[in-house]
């Protein structure tokens, strides 16, 4: 029973260290990980459990480790003097399978300095002929372009182009294909 107790004590430890660290979570201190978590462990053997629950989850993060990766890195952990018991490695081999992709989401959101692209929605459109108009039945090339950061207003573009432009582009593109090609198939 105890080593069930400690499992999930030290699961909840590695969940309020991602979301203080990774997630930016401000409800979520040290001082409240260890009221609510280890409140009997003295202030400086907590600091010392989190610091090397931090520098593991850091080094793995960073690492942005697979399975193997990871098993290697923890096995040699439970190795080192002063290094991690064989249990707290299952929990946290367990917690990174679970967690890997939300913390990796997570960072890539928070590196993003600019816009990125949300959505692209395209339509071929016929331009209808009318008396300001010499010519008629035109197919127009319509893109809607969203752009935005997560938890901020959206920007939208929309571009129409014509049968000139859009072959114009596709020149572009089919050169831009052939150095790609060419750079990535030399000797």
């Amino acid at each position: 029973m105890a080593e069930l107790d400690s499992s999930k004590s030290l699961n909840a430890l590695l969940n309020g260290i991602v979301q203080c660290t990774y997630y930016s979570n401000p409800e979520i201190s040290e001082e409240l990980l260890q009221q609510e978590i280890y409140p009997q462990l003295s202030p400086h053997e907590f600091r010392a459990l989190l610091d090397k629950m931090k520098g593991l989850l850091k080094s793995i993060v960073s690492a942005d480790m697979d399975l193997n990766q990871l098993e290697a890195f923890l096995t040699a952990q439970t190795k080192k003097q002063g290094g991690i018991t064989g249990d707290q490695a299952t929990v946290i081999a367990k917690f990174w399978k679970n967690h890997k992709t939300n913390i990796r989401d997570s960072l890539i959101t928070q590196s993003k300095w600019d816009n990125s692209l949300k959505t692209i929605n395209w339509r071929v459109d016929l331009k209808s002929q009318s008396r300001h108009m010499d010519h008629g039945n035109t197919p127009i090339a319509i893109a809607e372009i969203e752009l935005g950061k997560i938890g901020q207003e959206s920007e939208f573009l929309c571009l129409e182009f014509d049968e000139t432009k859009i072959n114009q582009i596709l020149k572009k593109l089919s050169e831009a294909e052939e150095s790609i090609t060419a750079l990535t198939h030399t000797n």
